[in-house]
């Protein structure tokens, strides 16, 4: 074997070791101070869980770099707290001077301006109609589709307006009845 070999088996070896020790550095100190960290950095945060997560994450990291991998983690306690208090105010600082994140497009239900919903109600509606007797839907199309007064569906019709009146009621009492039985419309 040659020098440069043994060099870099010795590297090797010793950066798996190292590696072996932080990483079980971080889960004794996970083990020891997980839950208790994680639920006082929720509560300085408002119950923001994920932001808590990022500061337990963040504490962790610090305390490995600060202090020995043979440290006793749970002598750790105090001053992991005392790190978690103070990310929690920087966090609360950053947010006063930024704007708050916003939520990404994945989680938004965006409406989108191309009429489907505006098309699958008129074709919701228009099947409702066919439920209603042939008067109901005459009167129905003069005064909403047509746009007449009541006067001029009386003069069309050739019925006094009263009765206009009265019709158009009980056409749009039975439209929307068609109309909840389909979902469309709510008690």
């Amino acid at each position: 074997m040659t020098n440069e070999h043994r060099t870099t088996t010795a590297a090797t070896s010793t950066t798996a070791h190292a590696g072996h020790d932080s990483e079980t550095f971080v889960r004794a100190m996970y083990q020891h101070h997980g839950t208790p960290l994680l639920r006082y950095a929720a509560r300085l945060l408002e119950g923001d869980w994920h932001k808590a997560e990022d500061l337990l994450q963040e504490a962790t990291a610090r305390a490995w770099k600060h202090h020995s991998p043979t440290a006793d983690p749970a002598s750790l306690r105090p001053w992991m707290f005392t790190v978690v208090r103070n990310l929690a105010v920087d966090h609360h600082r950053a947010r006063s001077i930024r704007p708050r994140e916003t939520q990404t497009t994945d989680d938004l239900d965006l409406p989108i301006d191309d009429a489907i919903d505006q098309i699958l109600t008129s074709q919701v509606v228009l099947d409702a109609l066919h439920q209603l007797t042939p008067q109901q839907r005459e009167i129905i199309t003069l005064a909403y589709y047509r746009g007449y007064t009541t006067a001029q569906s009386a003069e069309h019709l050739d019925i006094p307006p009263g009765t206009v009146k009265s019709r158009t009621y009980y056409a749009l009492r039975a439209l929307k009845t068609a109309l909840h039985a389909r979902g469309i419309l709510h008690p």
